[in-house]
């Protein structure tokens, strides 16, 4: 696939659906043939990828974003960290912190992530699965259990929640889509969620 032409246009699209630089783009859709699908997703691993390598450096700048739904009934802070003060400013980041704040008022996640989960509060998933499943031969019911845990993962851990706006995307996608254009660790450190209740 390395000898097919990469027209200039196609590279612009491929940035205009993922922020990736220009060398990224032309290389992912010269790996993929020119396909642009097979592109944003080679540039997603690619930024997984990039996100892991940037993962235990140090981030000591960042910003506390807010959003309060507009009926004033939920409010959220979320506390985004990076590396340098010039990317807390960034524009970039500053709309992905708003993002995120949107996304705990909507979505209402219990951590950022399911390694922030209390132990206590997985094991009681685990214990209402087992119940539903009862009489099925242990192998089955560990791989049923090791499904459902999948999706309360995905229902309630911030960064493996689909993205509010675009649900082929996860929330930790926009972080590494950010990581790899800024070059940057970005981490969610913290959030919380306040809302009216009857």
């Amino acid at each position: 696939m390395a000898d097919v032409k990469i027209s200039a246009q196609l590279v612009k699209e491929l940035r205009d659906k993922t922020a990736a630089g220009i060398m990224e783009c032309k290389e992912a859709l010269t790996e993929t043939g020119g396909d642009i699908e097979k592109a944003i997703e080679c540039l997603r691993k690619k930024g997984i990828k990039t996100a892991e390598r940037k993962g235990a450096r140090e981030t000591s700048q960042g910003a506390i974003g807010s959003y309060i739904h507009m009926n004033g009934t939920i409010g959220t802070m979320v506390e985004l960290r990076c590396e340098t003060d010039f990317v807390a400013r960034n524009s970039e980041f500053q709309d992905l912190l708003k993002e995120l704040c949107m996304q705990v008022a909507a979505a209402a996640p219990l951590s950022v992530s399911r390694e922030d989960l209390a132990e206590e509060v997985v094991e009681k998933e685990k214990e209402i699965y087992r119940a539903q499943i009862e009489g099925k031969p242990e192998h089955v019911v560990e791989k049923i259990i090791e499904g459902k845990l999948q999706k309360f993962y995905e229902e309630k851990c911030l960064l493996d929640q689909p993205y509010i706006r675009d649900d082929s995307k996860k929330v930790k996608d926009l972080l590494n889509e950010l990581i790899t254009k800024t070059k940057e660790n970005i981490v969610v450190r913290r959030f919380c969620r306040y809302a009216l209740t009857d």
